[in-house]
Formats: C-alpha cells, structure tokens, sequence
C-alpha cells in the first residue's frame, strides 16, 4: 500500500457568489513529486492556501490528514510546525535585506541579547550551498535576479526543516536556464526524501518533473495521471483542463501584412535610470508593419523591456537618443501621457504592480488608460463606463459575476483580459504586449492569441515580447533577437527555430567576448 504523506478529502471551500472548490480529492505519496495544473481559477492555489493554513479550518469543509493524523491549521506558522512550507508565485522577500535576514525572517535566530547573527548568517550560508546559491549571504536582494531570489525562497524553507515543499508557479517569472535548474533541484531534493507538489501552466515542465498530475477544472478534480515513465501525453491535460479538444495551440490567421510601417525606431539608446553611465540599451533599430506581429526574443536581461518601456514615452531610463516614427511621421514623445495620444499603448508584464488597481473595479480599470472617453465636463459618466466594461466582458469572455467585481479578484488569465481591454479600449495604433501570457494557462494563452489575431486583422501592429520561444515561433511574422541590450538577429518566423534564436544570441556573445 502507498505511503500518503498528504490526503486532502472532500474540500469546498466558498468566496461570495463563487464556489472555488467543490469536494475536491488530493493524495500525494511520501517522496514523490506531484503536479497540479488546471485553467486560472480552476482552484490549484486556493486549495493549496486551505492546505497552508492560509484560509484558516473553519473556512472550508473536508478533511486534511498530514503524516497519518487529521489536521486543522488555524495560521501560516501552523502548517510550518509541521514541515509543510509554502512558496507563493509573489516572492516573500524584502530587497532592501540581506539574503540571510530574509531567509529567517519569523524565524529568528536568538541569541541571549537578541538576534544571533553569527549563527542566522552561517546557517544561511548552509542553506545556500544546499540550493547551490554561490552569492553571500550578505548581498542585499535587490542586488540579485529573479531566479536566485526563488533559490533564496527555498533556502528559507529549508531552514524551516521542510517536509512538503509547495511551489506556486516557481518558473513563470525564469528564463529557460534557470527554470531547468530548479526544476533539477527539486529532482535532487527528491533523491532526499523530499516530497513536492508543484503548481504550473508549463505543461513541458510539468512532464519533465512530476511523478504524478492531478488535474483540477472549475474547482473539481478531474483526474490524477501516472507520470512515473515520464511518457505523459500532453493533449490528454489540456483536455482535462479546458474540458475539450485543444488540436492547435496557436489559432491560425491569414497574414494580411501591409507595405505601411506602424512604427519604426532608429538608433535607439537608453542609459540605465540610476547609474547613468551604463547603456542598457545600445543603439538599437526595428520596425513593425500594420497587421504584423513582431516578436522580440532574448534572454532575461536582454533590455527588452527596458526597450518597450522607453519608446512608451520614457517610461524607463535617461538620456534617451534616437528616433521614433508612427505611421511613417516622426514624433517626439516625452512622457506616458503624449504616446497614449499618440496611438501607443505597452501592456506591462507586471500586471499586478503596474497593469491594473487590483482594490478597484473592472469597470474602472478598464477605463484608465482614456479616462477622457468616459467623461462629462470633467466628471465620469459612470454608466457610459460600466456599458464599456460589459461591452468588453462579452468580447474578451471574461469570467466574472460582474463588471463591478475587483480587479483583484480574478484569476490570473481573466486579470489579463481586463489588462488587454483597458488598452484595446485606448484604440491604439501600435501594442507593445510584455510577457501577454505569463503566468495564465494553455486555455486562457490561446484566447489571449485570439485576441492579438484580431487587433492585426483590423491592422494594428502587434510587437510580443516572450520568453517563451514556442509561443513567439507560433504566434509571430518576424523575429527580432535581443541580447545585452542589442538586436543581434533578424529573422522570418518560417525560417526560424529554437535553435536558430539560441545560437544569435551565443554568437553574439561570442563576439563581444572576441571584442573585448
């Protein structure tokens, strides 16, 4: 018989007017690791928040049985007592500390006269060459990437002695490196004895790493997949997930790309916003037609944000030089303000931070961006912009009761929706989309790529920064290779590969390095 560390039986949990989970089941075996994956507000974080402690017992109904005995957490810490440590897709961690004060906060280290900082900072040091983190515990964390921040994250939950580690979408923010080597050291930390339930939207991740797949659709499990041979068929998730046959990932489009360029850059240079001696990005030029969709590929740090960020009205960076042309006239934009008038719109990838007010409503933040549209002598019409609220509710198929619910209170992919809509409804010329499908699932991505086809069928440009090689090889007409702050490849999509990306972007490497 199966060693269970973890049954979950019968858990419902209810948020007003929405049932996130409806008497789902959850076994995980002592050891392995176990996958669960489901469509945004299919309820894999919610049952994982139940599991935590997060939503106290009492909350919810059902019974959670952790290492033979039935237990009831009231808090966070409760949970922690007993080896069970959850890492939240947000990363917990405050940039002005240190690696080693982060790793122990809650968790002090004391000593007679306070905190013990010689042994916080050699445990830490422990913890660190565990996950195989070479930086000091005393580099600040502002000072480090995203990746070694979600090392960071499980060096503190090993100081936790963690039994069951609980990783909340752990690579939607890592390049494709640095995901593989997490993904490794969950692998190692299974030859342990650890066991892992990892939430994630990258199916190919999940194939790689999981030795089973529990499948969890409108807050009900679907099904649990044997994984162990490592042989998972993908197709079978997704119809688990969206509930239908998914045959093609990327919706297919008729390429009708005007001669007319919609916006075009020139010898473009951004210097860094506090240390203004380093050029972040370093003369670089592109274009993108009306009815095209650009791609811009790279690693992380190849300024491609940064690039999108400075175009829409210096929204990043100083001393900004080059030359900025819309539709063919070419235009002087200073701030955020003068590029939306002028027809641009950037879709930010940190949706959260910086794309929507998560405490308002989605019909307030699906106005933001053209405030002037919705008003009356100053003043909002607040029908008139419920009515554009609804009007895009039904064209984008966002779930929500009602346009009145907050922004915060959807899940990841219909956040996206209302993100898109708000700068639809700016009716822009030309959509800068960062990172479009982060974070959200194959069924929300492919209605999110519909949404692009259609925005380049009425002959918009379309410029999509990814990480995702797949998604910019399925989804775009030309290709623009960035690497430190330069386009070092410029390639058609039918004449593109994973491979062919990867080896500009080494080769350009290889370059600078001869250079030097």
């Amino acid at each position: 018989m199966a060693d269970m560390i973890l049954v979950m039986k019968n858990i419902t949990k209810e948020f007003p007017g929405v049932k996130a989970l409806d008497n789902v089941n959850l076994e995980v075996e002592r050891g392995e690791i176990h996958a669960l994956v489901g469509e945004n507000g299919a309820g894999k974080s919610t049952l994982m928040n139940v599991l935590s402690g997060t939503y106290p017992y009492g909350t919810y109904t059902g019974d959670i049985i952790y290492d033979g005995e039935e237990c009831r957490f009231h808090t966070l810490r409760d949970s922690e007592e007993k080896g069970i440590v959850i890492i939240h897709q947000e990363l917990a961690l405050i940039p002005e500390l240190s690696i080693g004060e982060n790793m122990f906060l809650g968790n002090e280290r004391k000593g007679r006269f306070g905190i013990d900082w010689d042994r916080t900072f050699h445990e830490a040091r422990t913890h660190l060459d565990q996950v195989g983190l070479k930086d000091s515990e005393h580099t600040l964390i502002k000072d480090i990437g995203t990746g070694k921040q979600q090392l960071v994250e499980i060096a503190k939950a090993l100081a936790k002695k963690v039994r069951l580690l609980i990783l909340d979408e752990p690579t939607s923010s890592l390049n494709e490196e640095d995901s593989k080597m997490l993904l490794n050291l969950l692998l190692e930390f299974k030859k342990q004895g650890m066991t892992s339930i990892i939430i994630s939207h990258k199916l190919n991740e999940v194939a790689y790493v999981a030795d089973k797949i529990t499948v969890l659709r409108d807050g009900a499990t679907i099904e649990t997949i044997n994984n162990e041979a490592r042989n998972v068929d993908e197709d079978r998730i997704i119809k688990g997930m969206v509930g239908r046959e998914l045959s093609d990932r990327f919706p297919k489009r008729p390429h009708n790309i005007s001669d007319e360029i919609g916006l075009e850059v020139k010898n473009w240079t951004v210097h860094h916003p506090i240390y203004t001696e380093k050029v972040v990005d370093d003369n670089v030029s592109f274009y993108v037609r009306k009815g095209e969709i650009v791609g811009f590929s790279g690693l992380q740090g190849a300024g491609r944000t940064e690039l999108a960020m400075s175009i829409f009205g210096h929204a990043y960076g100083t001393d900004i030089s080059g030359q900025l042309f819309l539709n063919g006239k070419e235009v002087n934009i200073k701030n955020e303000r003068q590029a939306i008038e002028a027809g641009l719109a950037y879709v930010t990838e940190d949706r959260k931070g910086n794309g929507l007010i998560l405490p308002q409503t989605i019909a307030v933040n699906n106005t933001l961006a053209r405030l002037d549209k919705v008003c009356s002598r100053g003043i909002i019409d607040r029908t008139r912009e419920n009515m554009v609220a609804e009007d895009y509710r039904e064209k984008l198929k966002t779930k929500t009761p009602s346009v009145q619910q907050a922004a915060g209170n959807l899940s990841g992919g219909n956040q996206q929706k209302v993100l898109l809509s708000k700068w639809m409804y700016a009716d822009a010329d030309v959509l800068i989309l960062d990172e479009p499908t982060r974070g959200i699932d194959v069924g929300a991505k492919y209605e999110i790529y519909c949404i692009m086809n259609d925005l380049v069928a009425q002959g918009k440009s379309v410029i999509m920064i990814s990480s995702e090689m797949p998604e910019i090889l399925g989804m775009c007409d030309r290709i623009y290779v960035m690497n430190e702050g330069k386009m070092v490849a410029e390639m058609d999509v039918a004449d593109a590969t994973q491979e062919k990306i990867m080896a500009a972007i080494l080769k350009s490497e290889k370059t600078e390095n001869e250079g030097e």
